[in-house]
Order: structure tokens, then sequence, then C-alpha cells
């Protein structure tokens, strides 16, 4: 199937995506603070620049778009267009998110991974349950995580 715009606009349009500061990231963040946590953003010293360093906990929080990190939830569809490019990019993500966690976790640092899924779509936790499961691993949990459209895993 075609793409539906010109090359011209497909590249504005894919330029305007924002890789930092996306809306998910930016209700984890008021949640975070508004709960009395404290964090840094994107520090470029850490593999990955996590999107929400927390000192204290010894802690990084990574909020992925569930398109661009492959998630296998009903927000991930293979474009139609070019999938071979697409399917290779994303890939090269997901190794990418590999490589990243396990320098972090050489480093000390534990990871706490939230897919865009928990966040929107029609599988969404209430933000009070995301919330809740933020708060629980940083005070008890172990040394990953994972929040999807199913709650919280604890690895």
């Amino acid at each position: 199937m075609a793409d539906v715009h010109t090359p011209a606009v497909r590249s504005k349009n894919m330029r305007a995506i924002r890789h930092k500061d996306t809306t998910p990231e930016l209700a984890v963040r008021k949640g975070l603070h508004s709960a009395g946590f404290r964090y840094r953003l994107h520090r470029k010293d850490l593999p990955g620049r996590p999107d929400i360093v927390l000192p204290k906990y010894r802690a990084v929080i990574f909020i992925h778009g569930c398109f661009w990190h492959g998630h296998g939830c009903h927000l991930f569809k293979v474009p139609q267009t070019r999938p071979e490019f697409w399917i290779a990019k994303i890939n090269a993500n997901k190794v990418r998110d590999i490589n990243d966690a396990s320098m972090l976790r050489a480093a000390g640092w534990r990871i706490l991974t939230i897919w865009e899924c928990a966040l929107k779509g029609k599988k969404r936790l209430s933000f009070e349950n995301l919330l809740e499961d933020i708060r629980s691993w940083l005070l008890y949990g172990g040394a990953s995580a994972v929040i999807d459209s199913n709650g919280l895993t604890r690895n």
C-alpha cells in the first residue's frame, strides 16, 4: 500500500515526533512530583539517557513508546509502508535498550520501564494504580521491573 503523504509531508510529520517531554512522560513526572518524589531528567552521563532519574533510590525510569520500542501490545503495529525498514529500526532500538539496561545494572542502578500502553489506549491502567505501582517499586522493589497495561511485573 502506498503512503498517503508525499515524502516531504511524511518527513515533516516524522521530525515532529518528540523523543523527550512526551505526554506520557509529563504525566508520570507530574504524578511523581505530587507524590513527593524528586528526580532529575535525561541525565546525559547515564547510558540511554533515562527519562527520569531518582538518585536517592538509585533508580531510573524509562517511558517507552510501544511503537518505537516494539512492545507486543495492542498499540504496536508494523507499518505497511517499508516494513523491512521499520522492523530493522525497531529491532535496533530493542538491542540498544538491552545494552543500555545492562550498563545501568552494572553501574548499580535499578531500572523501571513504563510502556505507553499503561498510560493510554483501551487497556490502560488507572493513573492512581500506575502511581502506586511506581511508588511500590521505588520503595520496596527489586533491581528491575516493567509496567504495562497488565500492571507491575518485577524481574
